[in-house]
Parts: structure tokens; C-alpha cells; sequence
């Protein structure tokens, strides 16, 4: 990446492990003319993903040809490359240049792309995100400092995958653009060899910010609840632990601090009295480059001056955003335009989250080679704005409330949930450890709520019912009956699917729902959409397709006896 951005090249990062069609589709998408793979990564000591097979079929089945495929060979699985695909080895090529001079430094203009990172498109292709050099400098270089308030020589530890916006902003360019040392983090958070990895490594390196994702926390609190693991370690260098990549509920939010400070938390709010070891939750999109929301932690050596963190928020707009939240407009369909109808919603009112332009400096500036998908997707609902694709509202204090994707919505009898809301409440019974909730196609109300929980440890039969009794009452009470929560839409699953980065894969499950509800009466083992391409374990996807499908259709004993 460093060596790319030197020479003034456009390198596009794909994260390990991508199916050989969504791999080939990216190859299509940027047209490389050198790519660049080692032979496997690793994700625990006992699992390894083999890319050079997937590499080598993408590149077989994709329309473009690049000019040269270099190797890198891991001792942990070195391979025989096949050189009709132009395969070459790392070694080699590095040893045949060794005498030249460095390259020198290319000279840009400040709006040149500094890479494409491919995100999820609608139509099923992959959205070549256009990063400019100079603005996303300008932008990170504010961030690292205001935000995480780290100095030069210290470390930063961000455990992302470098295929994710998160790897290529905090853990190669932010960090290094300030001075500080950067840790390059491969694996698992857990069984690698245990829960108390990451915090071996900001023990040993000194970090002074942590950086994950929610889902990471998740995995902690499921394998450390007590916090026996983490007092192991002394975690006195640590100024900041921050969280992104999707909303951190207010229950692992609290558990998280108290996992930490070893403190009990009570309250919607807590304030430190020192900086060190706070936790933010912030919010941002592979479209920004860099966090929209959060607290920064930066802006002062006074605590009193930090604003607390509260719980279930993401923190405030930062410098730069003009963020506004917009009543959504149930009618429209995609590609209807808002004209001069756009009304702002009140305080702690849910609408659609959107930035007036003119956007902060480091925001994509095009999707690779489809300016129509550019303006459609993200400038075309809002005229004057950028759509954000969440859904959200801003309390009265000014803090950002991330409640779910605009899709990630059930509509009750013409009442719109966000699904963040049923989870909260799930999350918040003793006993449940990880939580998704979709909507389930109904004949009268259009969509009712589905749980689908996983449990902390096994139950008896009625403990379960106590359990589900429980969850309903609660969300009938929290939320409404209007929620219409039923007893038999609570399901207990052994695991969730997940994409390789710990993401439930929601909007999938959703997909197979829906499914399921229109083909009802012919449904088969057979999972009927395509095995998604990053998930972790497909088995998993293959066991909550068979869960859905004996939900809808009970009488189908083939389908029951493989529960």
C-alpha cells in the first residue's frame, strides 16, 4: 500500500478469503495491472485460508488479464505456482531489483485517487469507492490528533483487517501520518490462543488506542463475562478504546466499560475523570474515509472538558459534518427524488440520516468508472445532500443515535421499528449472549418481529419457555404491543451467521425469510440464494436456512428431521 502510494499507483486492497466470482468481479471492476496475494492468511493456529485456489479461478473466469501476479510464499503454506496465470514469486522479483535506486516519490495533484476499496452494491456488483490523496490526509491528520489525542511515538493498535476502511485508515495511513507506531493485528480475538489476545498485545506494545468492532466485543463478553481474563493484564497505557463498524448496543456498551475500568456503570451517561482508557463508540462509512460522529478525546489534557460517553449513541458530529436527520418518506420508491419536501426531523425522532454539502474533506470523490451510480446511490434522494443509506436520530444534547440501515426497518401495521430497538431489549436478559431480529412477512401487518438468540450456555426446556416469556413481556412493555411480539417468533439458534469481520449477517437472513414466506409450499434443504462471499462458516448460514424453512413450512418432516 505505502509502496503504491510512493510511485504515485492506485492499489486496490480486497479483503482474504472473497469467493473467486466476487474476487474476479473486483479484478473486472479496477482492471489491475499487477496482483499482488500471499499464499494463505491465518485466522487461529488451527485455521488457514487458502487464497492462491480462489485467486487462481477468479483470474480464470474474469474478462481482465492482468499483466503479472506476484506471490507472496508463507512458510505456513508455501505453493507450487502456476506460471500460464503469470504467476511470479515475491522472492525473486524483490531479489532481481535489489541493486536499482529507490523509486522516487511521484508528485500528484491533491485530488488524484490514492486507492479504490470495493463496498457492497445493490445490484450485486461492488462500488469502487474513489479515494483523493491530499483531502484524506488533511482529514486523518485532524482525526488522529482531536479524536484519539495520540502523539508521535506512541503506538496504535487497530485490529482490522488492511481489506476493510478501517484497516486502510487506522492502521496503515492514520497512524504513520502522525508518527506513530502502527500494529498489524492477523486472527481471531478469540482462541488465539484465548480472549485475552488483544490485550496481551497493548500490554506488551504499550498501546495507547485500541480500536475494534462491536462484534469483537461481543465475542469477549461471551468468553470473559466475569472479567477474569483481562486482569491479567496491565492496561495502564491505554488512552482510548474505540469501537465502529456497526452499532455497539447500550448493554455490551456498559459491559465493555466495566470490563475495562473494572468499575460498576449505572446511568445512560459516564464521565471519566481522567483520560485514560475511555471508551468511544463513533460512526462512519467506507464513503467518508474517516469517523463522522464520535468523542474526541484529543482536544484536551482536562477530563471536565472531554463530553461523556452515552450509552447506545455514537458520539456528536465532528468538525466538518453537517449531519441532519430528515423525516423518511415511506412512499417513495428508489428512484423517486425529494424535491423541495425535505423536512428535518425533531429531537429523538427517527428519520433518515443524512451531511449537507458541501462534504469534510476526505470523502470519496466517485465510484470507479460509474459517475451514474455515484449520483444515484448516495446524492439523488436528497438533492443538496448526502444520503447516508442509516437511519437515526439526534437527542437534545446533540448526540447521534445510529439505530439501523434505512432497509433494516420493520413496518408494523404502518409502525416503523428499527430492529436495533428489539435487540436492546433482548440483549438485556440474563442468559442471552448474541441477538438478531428481522421482520417475518405477515398477511395482516404487513411484517411482524423474529428473534433469533443464541444462548450463553444450554437450558432446559423450560427455562427456554421462561426465557421467552420474558423477552416477550419485556418488549411489550418497552416497545409496545403494538410491537406485536409472539412467543413462537422467539428462536433459540446454537450460532449466528456472521461474515468474516463478526458482522450477523442480517440482511441475509432477511433475504431467506422472505423467501421462504412467497415459496412456502416448495421449499427444500437446498439454501436458495448464493452462499454469500465473506461469510465465516457457511454451515451456519445452511443450518439457520433449515430453521426458516421448517418455521414456515412445519409440515415438512424432511426439512424437521434435519433439525
Amino acid at each position: 500500500m505505502l509502496a503504491c502510494t510512493r510511485i504515485g499507483a492506485i492499489h486496490s486492497v480486497v479483503f482474504g478469503g472473497f469467493a473467486s466470482p466476487e474476487l474476479a468481479k473486483r479484478i473486472n471492476n479496477c482492471k489491475p495491472k499487477v496482483v499482488l496475494s500471499a499464499t494463505c492468511g491465518i485466522e487461529r493456529s488451527d485455521k488457514i485460508v487458502k487464497y492462491i485456489p480462489l485467486l487462481s479461478k477468479a483470474l480464470k473466469i474474469s474478462k481482465h488479464k492482468p499483466k503479472a501476479v506476484i506471490v507472496y510464499q508463507r512458510e505456513q503454506l508455501p505453493v507450487l505456482l502456476d506460471l500460464k496465470l503469470g504467476f511470479k514469486c515475491w522472492y525473486e522479483e524483490v531479489a532481481s531489483v535489489q541493486e536499482l535506486t529507490d523509486a522516487p516519490s511521484a508528485v500528484v495533484d491533491s485530488n488524484h485517487p490514492l486507492y479504490i476499496l470495493c463496498t457492497s452494491g445493490t445490484t450485486g456488483l461492488p462500488k469502487g469507492v474513489i479515494r483523493p490523496c491530499g483531502p484524506h490526509l488533511v482529514s486523518l491528520s485532524w482525526t488522529i490528533r482531536n479524536m484519539f489525542g495520540i502523539k508521535p511515538g506512541e503506538v496504535f493498535f487497530c485490529a482490522s483487517d488492511l481489506g476493510w476502511v478501517v484497516g486502510h485508515t487506522f492502521t496503515c495511513y492514520g497512524p504513520l501520518l502522525e508518527g506513530c507506531t502502527t500494529v498489524l493485528y492477523e486472527g481471531k480475538p478469540v482462541k488465539t490462543p484465548d480472549a485475552g489476545s488483544f490485550f496481551r498485545v497493548i500490554q506488551e506494545y504499550g498501546a495507547s488506542i485500541f480500536y475494534t468492532a462491536p462484534t469483537a466485543l461481543v465475542v469477549l463478553r461471551k468468553e470473559d463475562k466475569e472479567h477474569n481474563i483481562v486482569r491479567k493484564y496491565n492496561l495502564d497505557s491505554i488512552r482510548g478504546y474505540f469501537m465502529a463498524g456497526e452499532r455497539c448496543s447500550t448493554e455490551i456498551y456498559k459491559w465493555w466499560v466495566e470490563h475495562t475500568t473494572g468499575k460498576r456503570v449505572d446511568g445512560e451517561r459516564y464521565h471519566y475523570d481522567e483520560i485514560k482508557g475511555i471508551a468511544v463508540d463513533h460512526w462512519w462509512q467506507t464513503e467518508s474515509g474517516s469517523p463522522m460522529t464520535g468523542i474526541c478525546i484529543g482536544v484536551s489534557e482536562d477530563p471536565k472538558e472531554i463530553a461523556p460517553i452515552q450509552f447506545g449513541s455514537a458520539g456528536m458530529p465532528l468538525a466538518g459534518v453537517d449531519l441532519r436527520v430528515v423525516k423518511a418518506k415511506d412512499h417513495l420508491n428508489e428512484d423517486e427524488v425529494v424535491h423541495s419536501h425535505i423536512e428535518e426531523a425533531d429531537f429523538n425522532e427517527v428519520g433518515d440520516i443524512v451531511v449537507k454539502l458541501p462534504l469534510p474533506p476526505g470523502f470519496f470523490t466517485g465510484i470507479w468508472e460509474n459517475k451514474k451510480v455515484f449520483f444515484s446511490s448516495y446524492f439523488r434522494k436528497y438533492p443538496g445532500y448526502y444520503d447516508t443509506g442509516d437511519m437515526g436520530f439526534v437527542d437534545k444534547d446533540g448526540y447521534v443515535h445510529i439505530t439501523s440501515r434505512c432497509d433494516d426497518v420493520i413496518n408494523v401495521a404502518a409502525h416503523r421499528f428499527s430492529t436495533c430497538t428489539f435487540e436492546e431489549v433482548v440483549l438485556e436478559q440474563n442468559g442471552i449472549s448474541e441477538a438478531c431480529v428481522v421482520g417475518r412477512p405477515h398477511d395482516i401487518k404487513g411484517q411482524i418481529p423474529i428473534i433469533f438468540a443464541v444462548l450463553e450456555k444450554n437450558m432446559s426446556a423450560k427455562e427456554k419457555s421462561e426465557l421467552v416469556r420474558s423477552i416477550v413481556t419485556k418488549i411489550r412493555a418497552d416497545i409496545g404491543p403494538v410491537a406485536s411480539m409472539l412467543p413462537e417468533n422467539v428462536i433459540f439458534v446454537p450460532r449466528l451467521p456472521k461474515n468474516r469481520s463478526g458482522k450477523i449477517l442480517r440482511r441475509t437472513i432477511r433475504v431467506l425469510i422472505d423467501y421462504a414466506g412467497k415459496h412456502r409450499n416448495d421449499l427444500s434443504e437446498k439454501l436458495p440464494i448464493p452462499m454469500p462471499p465473506t461469510i465465516e462458516d457457511p454451515d451456519v448460514l445452511k443450518d439457520t436456512w433449515l430453521i426458516i424453512a421448517s418455521l414456515v413450512n412445519p409440515g415438512s418432516v424432511e426439512l424437521r428431521s434435519k433439525m
